[in-house]
């Protein structure tokens, strides 16, 4: 007979079995295609291992039970939002499976979850990749405007100069801070774009196969050009001039919609420096003034960095704790740094 510290184990493993099934369902419900087909099959995968403790319990699975803490919310965030937050926390979730160093459990229940967090992982790096143009602008714009301003409105706020000049200070920040951000994005993006369109295939090269010389065979230097052997490049080659008349897409670019629009990402970096460079600013604008304005600021701006921190580390599927508390610390030394050289500076010119 088992004992009640193993029933205990067994019914929480039922119960998260349970929510982790509900959970791929309740993505399956917001997607389409392919993506919902995945999703649904994890599920039915999530109620073999349910059927496995039901079978070890037996009589004793007890009435139905709800999931942890963690695997409830991550359920409430897929029915209501079903993104790519929800998909990073399912991927992490399979990670943590305890099913590697429990003897209750199968070889197979074990592989099972290995594979899931991989599954989960393509999942979601679909999801990364349609955000990786436009997000990646906002979120990192948000955390330079939250540093950079904190730093500088620190500085000069430590140096002992009127608050209307700090105001000032900060407010110059965030304009300057955002055209730059937004004018270097949009560079950025652009010039990237105009890469790929560069080593995109030209079309019309296409019209030609018909005519090339069957002897020299030149089509098979666009092959080796495009990363094949030689022999392989001369076999395509032979069977293009021999088939269908067109040229191969052996070489793909990297598809223009993972770098984003180049107008979208410098308006979100735009917006977003701005967003994260007003926060510092807001305890000068109501009338803070001294320390009281450097403590307000800095822990407006601290919750700030978790924030950004915990969602960056959402999306990269690494531990959200550990993210923030980096952002955190990267945040607090600049502006630590640069309120320091404000006190040197400061006492230096009284």
């Amino acid at each position: 007979m088992p004992s009640k510290a193993e029933i205990r184990r067994w019914r929480g493993y039922l119960a998260d079995e349970r929510a982790e099934a509900a959970v791929y369902r309740d993505l399956a419900s917001r997607r389409t295609g392919e993506e919902r087909d995945i999703l649904l099959a994890l599920a039915d995968a999530e109620g073999r291992h349910e059927q496995h403790w039901v079978d070890l319990l037996g009589d004793q699975a007890g009435p139905w039970r709800k999931g942890n803490l963690r695997t409830r919310l991550l359920g409430w965030l897929a029915r209501r939002f079903g993104s790519v937050f929800v998909l990073a926390l399912a991927q992490r979730a399979e990670a943590r499976s305890p099913y590697e160093s429990d003897a209750d459990a199968t070889d197979a229940m074990a592989a099972d979850e290995r594979i899931h967090e991989e599954v989960v992982r393509a999942l979601a790096a679909r999801g990364r990749q349609r955000l990786s143009g436009t997000f990646r602008a906002a979120v990192f714009g948000a955390n330079d405007g939250l540093v950079s301003n904190l730093a500088l409105v620190l500085g000069i706020s430590a140096a002992g100069v009127s608050n209307n000049v700090v105001l000032l200070t900060g407010i110059a920040g965030l304009l300057a801070g955002a055209l730059s951000m937004g004018a270097g994005e949009y560079v950025s993006v652009r010039s990237q774009r105009e890469l790929l369109d560069a080593s995109t295939p030209n079309a019309r090269a296409g019209a030609s196969v018909p005519f090339l010389d069957v002897d020299a065979n030149e089509l098979a230097l666009v092959y080796r050009a495009r990363g094949m052997t030689e022999a392989e490049a001369a076999v395509r080659a032979a069977e293009v001039l021999i088939g269908t008349p067109e040229v191969p897409t052996a070489y793909r670019p990297q598809d223009h919609d993972a770098i984003g629009s180049a107008f979208g990402a410098a308006l979100s970096s735009f917006c977003f420096f701005a967003s994260g460079a007003i926060i510092p600013v807001l305890p000068y604008l109501f009338g803070a003034q001294g320390i009281v304005a450097v403590v307000i600021a800095s822990v407006l701006v601290g919750l700030a960095l978790l924030g950004t921190g915990s969602v960056v580390g959402l999306l990269s599927g690494a531990s959200p704790l550990k993210r923030a508390m980096r952002q955190l610390a990267i945040g607090f030394g600049a502006a630590g740094a640069t309120y320091l050289l404000g006190l040197l500076f400061g006492v230096s010119a009284a």
